[in-house]
């Protein structure tokens, strides 16, 4: 599930696709696609955002649950159930590795600049570190619960993950060795946690509730900002840009916001789309009740509900091929 704003690659190709990602894309070819969960039927569905047809459909082991783009070059898909993460060739659709050693994989983080990615476990209680060009693990570090949401920083300094589902606690990590962050501290949220984003300017990091309509908007030094109100929990959080997205998927609703918190608008999607992603001018919002993906534009329009399977987790935007 990529819920930032597209923050580019690594070395001299950052500045250029900051300047204009779709733009320097179309030199090389290629199209923005979605890639989408289908956790009860083992593949991972590629949708072509222009025509809104489905293009492939990736055989995975089963159950995949989440995904994440990894700056356009792989995608990072955990097995939660089962144990497994899979990398994924955004380029071919293919499948690169398939790594086992976890317990119960549930939701990745990616370093703005290096090819990392932060998977956590929440059955191993760890934060692992994953290359994904070299499709191996680097690192585990070792957190006191069931890391599940993570985030992080717009520098890549610093890592929050959500100390479970409903979580009392949450961990901060120091990534300033980005492949080996270590634990600096937790501490207790106004509500019991769902969801952790860091906004792209990285003046606040929002905090979502697991059992309160409620989000808490933190200054990096954990101090609450303000509170806001928001639809029934579990929320989930993207940014496009300078505004943010909050998905309700009890409640079948998707409420912009800017970046201090204020609600701009709100739309109806279909219920059951809890994770909400961004990438390439758009948004996406799997179902997992309805199996559909909602399609919409940067500024939070619906342009379409499509049915691609019988129950879609998350997603994620990759520039395709």
């Amino acid at each position: 599930m990529n819920r930032k704003t597209f923050l580019g690659g690594a070395g001299s190709l950052t500045v250029g696709l900051a300047v204009a990602p779709v733009g320097l894309a179309r030199r090389f070819g290629g199209a923005p696609v979605a890639y989408v969960t289908a956790d009860l039927e083992s593949h991972v569905v590629v949708l072509d955002l222009g025509s809104a047809e489905v293009a492939k459909r990736i055989s995975t082991g089963p159950g995949p649950r989440s995904i994440e783009s990894v700056h356009d070059s792989a995608a990072v898909v955990a097995h939660t159930e089962h144990g497994l993460v899979t990398v994924l060739d955004a380029a071919t659709g293919e499948v690169r590795a398939e790594l086992d050693g976890f317990g119960a994989p549930r939701y990745t983080a990616v370093h703005p600049r290096l090819p990392l990615a932060y998977v956590t476990d929440s059955e191993r209680e760890e934060v692992v570190v994953l290359h994904t060009g070299r499709r191996s693990v680097l690192w585990r570090t070792a957190v006191p619960g069931p890391a599940r949401h993570v985030g992080i920083a717009p520098d890549g300094r610093t890592i929050w993950t959500a100390l479970g589902t409903t979580a009392a606690r949450i961990a901060v990590l120091d990534a300033s060795d980005p492949r080996r962050p270590r634990l600096v501290r937790t501490f207790k949220p106004p509500f019991l946690a769902h969801d952790v984003v860091f906004a792209p300017d990285g003046r606040a990091v929002w905090v979502t509730s697991g059992n309160q309509r409620r989000i808490a908007l933190y200054a990096r030094d954990r101090r609450v900002l303000r509170e806001i109100a928001a639809g029934s929990p579990p929320q989930h959080v993207t940014f496009a840009r300078e505004k943010a997205f909050v998905a309700a998927g009890d409640d079948g609703t998707l409420r912009r916001h800017r970046l201090d918190g204020q609600l701009v608008r709100g739309v109806r999607v279909p219920a059951g789309s809890y994770n909400v992603s961004f990438g390439w001018g758009r948004i996406v919002t799997p179902s997992l009740s309805r199996g559909t993906l909602s399609l919409l534009d940067a500024n939070g329009g619906v342009r379409g509900v499509h049915t691609i399977a019988r129950a879609a987790h998350d997603a994620c935007i990759v520039y395709g091929p």
